[in-house]
């Protein structure tokens, strides 16, 4: 590596573009380096909002830092940096693919210095001295190391409010309304940055999928200081109770819409964190709305980040499973006019139309879907990466091959996450008005959902039968009269 200076550029990606990074102590005064790579945009194709929104941002910037900032345009950031002709100072990238191709142009002497990455509140060495020998990791115990790591929701040596999590009070059936009647999300307005964004996507080479625009996400500082501070006075007390809810017409219900802006580093973790906690100390909020989305950020960002680097490159190859069946063409193209499942259909409209929905019917639509199916788990994980305009190489590994799918045999989750139709009934307002009744097994109008976990509750009997949390499936499964006809049906289901 070359030896670098003060004087050295600093180069940054475009999920680095906060002004903790570089206004820094040590980058404030270095030149920046933005580089708009066409082979990376044709490599990894992905949501044409997720394109937009990166371009947005990276150029956005480079208008805020004025003189200080150079954006180039290249096939690939090579031919940029040589043609810079003068090496460059990096933070440390989000992706082990990005990581090593850092390291080889510091081989190359293009890149003078490889800085940590700082998007994230622990760093990398201080996890790894938490993580030890362990093979398991549990969400509960990295979570309450962060909280007294960082003195969030503490009293001393004890939890604020005496507990450490109020799941009890944060999963709630939605009301009986059409939407939560919350303010409206803080919306971003677009500018002639994004009309000329939106012209280079439409003569880009690239194969997008889903929906065109609007913007919906914050993409520049101010921005996404707004839409933090209209989060935290505005949502953030109706946040935690109906976190785990679905309403057809409320897509947003309260949930923040803070993913895209974190995850490019446009806010500090610990600056979300530290707002939501004022909050709660103010009296402006209640305690367990706020340790709910705290939780979301300084516990499972942080595992998930910290996980992925853990777990090694061969992370995504796990299917304890044995789950190999391709993701079915309408899936893929997010066609929702081939699911008449409402839950299903309204999930993949949500991607199509907007390359987001929040965390449940990601994982307990969309992943759960996938799990009873038998998807194979790399290239659902793939799929999530490349829809969603939050999902980053980091974000979707411990998500999905973990969380959802299962693949890696319970490394960070104690059990499948999928479930029939009562849950999905329970928790949204999608079954009164889907041709599936969520009661029925069997039968044209059987719910896929109903069907399919006990045909994957029957399918990996053995393997959910010597655990604890699942065994009762089981058992419960082994006193449907109807099981065989279940498990035929589903075998050769193929519409949903």
């Amino acid at each position: 590596m070359a030896r670098h200076s003060s004087s050295d550029p600093l180069w940054l990606f475009g999920d680095q573009l906060g002004q903790h990074i570089h206004s820094a102590p040590g980058n404030e005064e270095r030149e920046v380096v933005l580089i708009e790579s066409s082979a990376a945009f044709g490599r990894r194709g992905g949501h044409r909002q997720k394109a937009h929104i990166l371009l947005s941002g990276m150029r956005h910037l480079a208008v805020e830092l004025g003189d200080r900032a150079e954006l180039w345009q290249a096939a690939g950031y090579r031919d940029a940096l040589i043609e810079l002709g003068r090496p460059v100072v990096v933070h440390e990238p989000s992706s082990r693919a990005a990581s090593e191709f850092v390291h080889r142009l510091a081989d190359e002497e293009l890149v003078s210095d490889i800085l940590p990455n700082p998007s994230f509140a622990l760093s990398r060495n201080d996890f790894t001295a938490w993580a030890g020998d362990a093979e398991r990791f549990r969400l509960e115990d990295f979570y309450r190391f962060q909280r007294r790591r960082f003195d969030v929701l503490m009293d001393g040596d004890r939890p604020t409010g005496g507990t450490w999590n109020f799941d009890r009070d944060n999963r709630e059936p939605p009301p009986r309304r059409t939407t939560l009647g919350v303010p409206d999300p803080w919306w971003p307005t677009e500018d002639d940055i994004d009309e000329q964004v939106r012209a280079d996507l439409d003569d880009m080479d690239v194969e997008f999928v889903g929906d065109d625009g609007p913007r919906l996400f914050a993409v520049t500082h101010d921005e996404a200081q707004n839409a933090l501070r209209h989060f935290i006075d505005h949502r953030l007390a109706t946040f935690g109770r109906w976190e785990d809810a679905i309403l057809g017409e409320d897509w947003a219900m309260s949930h923040s819409l803070l993913s895209v802006p974190l995850n490019l580093s446009l806010l500090s973790p610990i600056d979300v964190v530290e707002a939501a906690e004022d909050a709660v100390r103010a009296d402006a909020v209640d305690l367990a709305a706020a340790e709910g989305f705290i939780r979301q950020i300084l516990g499972w960002r942080e595992f998930v980040w910290h996980l992925y680097w853990h777990f090694g490159q061969d992370y995504t190859t796990q299917n304890r499973l044995d789950a190999h069946v391709p993701l079915p063409r309408w899936f893929r193209e997010l066609d929702t006019d081939a699911v008449d499942a409402r839950c299903l259909s309204d999930a993949l409209g949500g991607v199509r139309e907007r390359g987001w929905v929040h965390h449940i019917p990601r994982l307990m639509v969309l992943g759960s879907h996938a799990l009873q199916r038998g998807y194979d788990p790399a290239e659902l994980t793939e799929w999530f990466r490349a829809n969603f305009v939050d999902g980053f190489d980091w974000v979707m590994p411990v998500n999905v091959i973990g969380m959802s799918q299962h693949a890696d045999g319970g490394k960070m989750a104690t059990k499948p996450y999928t479930s029939g139709g009562a849950y999905i009934s329970k928790m949204s307002d999608l079954c009164g008005s889907c041709v599936f009744d969520p009661k029925k097994r069997v039968g044209d109008d059987a719910c896929p959902f109903t069907a399919g976990y006990w045909a994957f509750t029957y399918r990996h009997r053995e393997l959910l039968r010597s655990n604890h949390r699942t065994a009762r499936a089981v058992s419960s499964m082994h006193r449907l009269k109807d099981l065989d006809a279940v498990v035929e049906q589903e075998r050769h289901r193929d519409s949903f």
